[in-house]
């Protein structure tokens, strides 16, 4: 549900303030995006390889397999599992990652007359699959941050795009309409009132002096001037 807005000049400087922070804020998150992406292909690419390798590996010591448990006594699962894994993290387009760096195996300790030959390259080809799965794996968990951070700013930069910047553009328009009709009312009626206090003061400048007023009388006999007195002749006539 729509925030309904005050048509108040305030408001349309917050709304002006807001569209502002809006639209300077809107570039970062686009560029933002656009570098999450650039990793998130890199970060694929990577991982596609890893597990190519790791599936190569595999493949490599399948043939072991079947002899594994003829070892004379040699725990190879124990030898074959990192005791340690080195990893760090960096900070890619504000996320942090984790990057695997290197792992330690257990010293392989091991008659090497009570043993079968092909156990010292079963032991290397085990502890190299053993560092290719865990590089694949590091790198599908950069990709799943990444991918998780990407989505987020992706709705960001919606929600800014088709929704606070037009809402924000709307309300500023909204509001001028209406404070530009109070203006043009305001205006109307500051002339009307004008008009009817000029109306007003005319009105009491032409009431006319009462009668019996000495004021409004002329003396007996003498006549107004231009005029010339009932029953005498202008002079030079006589």
């Amino acid at each position: 549900m729509a925030r309904k807005i005050r048509m108040t000049r305030p408001e349309l400087k917050r709304q002006r303030d807001a569209l502002a922070r809006f639209t300077r804020y809107l570039p970062m998150l686009k560029l933002k995006q656009q570098q999450l992406q650039l990793t998130l292909r890199e970060v694929a690419e990577k991982r596609d390889e890893a597990r190519s390798a790791a599936a190569a590996a595999a493949a490599k010591v399948e043939p072991y397999r079947g002899v594994l448990a003829d070892t004379a006594g040699v725990n190879v699962e124990a030898l074959t599992t990192p005791v340690e894994v080195v990893r760090h993290e960096e900070n890619i387009a504000g996320v942090r990652i984790p990057v695997f760096d290197s792992l330690s195996f257990p010293e392989a300790v091991y008659s090497l007359f009570a043993t079968p030959p092909w156990v010292d390259r079963a032991l290397a080809d085990l502890r190299d699959l053993s560092e290719k799965d865990l590089r694949a794996k590091t790198l599908q968990e950069q990709f799943e941050l990444l991918h998780r951070a990407l989505t987020r700013i992706i709705q960001r930069v919606n929600l800014f795009e088709k929704v606070l910047i037009p809402d924000a553009r709307e309300n500023i328009r909204v509001i001028r309409i209406q404070l530009g009709e109070e203006q043009t009312a305001a205006v109307a009626r500051a002339k009307l009132a004008k008009a009817k206090i000029e109306s007003q003061a005319g009105g009491v400048l032409a009431v006319s002096v009462p009668n019996g007023d000495p004021r409004g009388q002329v003396p007996q006999g003498k006549a107004p001037r231009g005029q010339t007195p009932q029953g005498q002749a202008p002079e030079g006539q006589a």
